[in-house]
């Protein structure tokens, strides 16, 4: 057996990669049009929609063409995004005021969705290192009536350099992914490389930690399911920098799965039939 499906085995998971199928899913965004107004006119359309009842303002979407091609999409409406995806930036809750940083923001589902969060009445701070994606955020930015959100092309790991003390920060960390979203992900992935990626995530949450305010609040999350990057990172973290877990607020998902991390929330696909996913609230301690 495959060296992933038989951890997750002993984490008492029996995933089988082919019986799991994501549903379609949006945020509608509520920058520029209200939930009840889009569901209408998407149901006009013969679009089949139900709300996602975890997540503020998530459908799941069943349509016989593409989401992306609606008059709707266009106008930035909605933004297609996976269901589990929309509960990093639910879990950190920004709000009107706020100068928040979001560490790794192309192509952009979660900045256009804390933008949404703060009614586009604060500052956010996008940085990504890759010009290439950042060209996709900035395209996102405007079809999505983002204001007041500075981009920068910029490695995350030294955000020092700009500065700045955040009242909310989203390290929305890159990681090895997971099988629901690439069908060759098990033949791609080794434990080597999960180890090395878990090195990388390190220094993004160390970087993290050093420009948040006393009062701040970090929300740390991945699409990966592989321990080494999601509860090893965050005990890594407890022992090194002085953070605490909170609450995470989210109605679903599993506790982590060692007792300091049960306060983070895991989700397994064959249980939520969502995309995998890892969420961890923490603040400064004191």
């Amino acid at each position: 057996m495959n060296f992933f499906l038989k951890r997750y085995g002993e984490l008492g998971h029996d995933i089988d990669p082919d019986k799991v199928r994501l549903k379609q899913s949006i945020r509608v965004n509520t920058l520029k049009i209200s939930e009840e107004l889009l569901v209408s006119r998407l149901k006009a359309k013969k679009m089949k929609l139900r709300k996602i009842p975890f997540t503020d303002s998530g459908y799941w979407v069943e349509s016989d063409f593409a989401l992306s091609s609606t008059p709707e999409y266009l106008h930035g409406y909605y933004y297609i995004q996976e269901a589990a995806s929309q509960l990093p930036v639910q879990a950190l809750s920004p709000e009107k005021g706020e100068l928040v940083l979001d560490m790794c923001a192309a192509p952009g589902s979660k900045t256009t969705q804390l933008a949404q969060y703060m009614r586009n009445q604060g500052r956010i701070v996008a940085l990504d290192s890759s010009a290439s994606r950042l060209s996709a955020l900035k395209n996102n930015l405007e079809r999505c009536g983002v204001k007041d959100c500075i981009v920068y092309q910029k490695d995350a790991a030294h955000v020092q350099d700009l500065g700045l003390m955040f009242d909310k920060i989203l390290l929305d960390a890159p990681c090895s992914g997971n099988f629901t979203t690439d069908p060759g992900w098990f033949e791609k992935r080794s434990p080597e490389g999960v180890r090395l990626m878990a090195k990388a995530q390190k220094s993004l949450l160390q970087a993290a930690i050093a420009v948040l305010k006393p009062s701040g609040t970090l929300v740390y999350s991945t699409c990966s399911l592989e321990p080494e990057e999601n509860e090893e990172v965050i005990e890594w973290a407890l022992d090194n920098l002085s953070i605490k877990l909170v609450p995470t607020g989210l109605e679903m998902g599993d506790p982590g799965i060692s007792k300091s991390t049960e306060l983070c929330r895991r989700f397994w696909p064959e249980k939520t039939q969502t995309q995998g996913f890892f969420v961890a609230k923490m603040q400064l301690k004191g």
